[in-house]
């Protein structure tokens, strides 16, 4: 049976464009606009204007919510409209709601600006409660969809509101997430994980060789993403290219000195799925061998 159009609202908060400009470079965008209607988006051409879209009472299916949320007006409005006040007309009216991009999902970089005023949509980074009591949910009863990152990766976004036109809602994690996509660590499908295993260090960005977690902050293990199974632009990732991953699917994401590897006792933070007991033990026991085709990779690249 093939899926009608999906009518779809996507609106910004407080944003730098980052996620509508990730969007756009999904690789078969072609293929996606046969399956949407953009009622509106505020840099793609649209069949509605931004005052219709607010001041007419008509349903379509999804609100996509793109950047940090605040309820002072001060801070935010559009067309002399708080932004709560825009975001209260519009919801009910939703079918789905969808929140793209850090700064939508947990207040993100701007949160930092305001820390008490601006939010994520439902959480204040992991804390349940953000712009919205905890649990609201569209007119028909779903919940709200978070797909962060900084940005957020094209086919993340473009898969789960292709999910939403055929009518199967994505299974979600504690945080919004759709599984689809955030069950995974960045950590997985990384190149660099036998250096990890074997903890040989990378002591500089750039370098092919090493591991980007005990000296240059790389949160890969402990970020919830598939960036280094589906890559960015179908050819790289952070890490491939020798920089650290930086955990931007996060809700402690910005975290303070991002290319600093905190350490407790001289021992990185434990990553996730594994207890500290366990992972020091054999954090100790590889540190202790030498790798010899490793090292030597090393000093080739020198």
């Amino acid at each position: 049976m093939k899926a009608e159009k999906s009518t779809l609202v996507w609106i910004q908060g407080i944003t730098c464009n980052g996620n509508s400009h990730s969007f756009l470079n999904y690789p078969f965008l072609e293929h996606f606009f046969e399956k949407f209607d953009f009622l509106y988006h505020p840099l793609l051409p649209s069949k509605i204007e931004f005052k219709d879209v607010v001041n007419k009472d008509f349903l379509f299916d999804i609100l996509v919510i793109e950047g940090s949320l605040t309820h002072k007006k001060e801070l935010l409005s559009r067309h002399g409209l708080g932004f709560d006040e825009i975001l209260n007309k519009l919801l009910p009216r939703a079918k789905y709601i969808v929140c793209v991009g850090s700064c939508a999902a947990f207040g993100g970089i701007f949160k930092a600006r305001d820390p008490k005023s601006i939010s994520g949509a439902i959480f204040d980074t992991d804390v349940k409660g953000g712009f919205w009591k905890y649990g609201t949910k569209s007119k028909d009863g779903f919940e709200i969809i978070n797909i962060p990152g900084c940005p957020a990766h094209p086919v993340w976004i473009a898969q789960t509101l292709l999910q939403l036109n055929l009518g199967a809602f994505p299974k979600l994690d504690n945080l919004h997430r759709p599984k689809d996509h955030f069950a995974y660590l960045a950590h997985h499908g990384c190149i660099r994980n036998e250096y990890f295993e074997w903890k040989v260090d990378c002591e500089h960005f750039g370098r092919k060789e090493g591991c980007l977690f005990y000296e240059q902050g790389c949160q890969g293990p402990m970020s919830h993403a598939d960036c280094n199974k589906i890559l960015w632009n179908e050819i790289s990732t952070k890490t491939r290219i020798g920089s650290p991953c930086i955990g931007c699917t996060e809700p402690s994401f910005p975290k303070q000195n991002l290319f600093f590897t905190h350490k407790y006792m001289s021992l990185p933070a434990v990553p996730v799925g594994i207890s500290k007991r366990a992972y020091y033990t054999l954090a100790g026991v590889a540190k202790s061998f030498k790798i010899k085709r490793l090292e030597e990779r090393l000093i080739d690249e020198d």
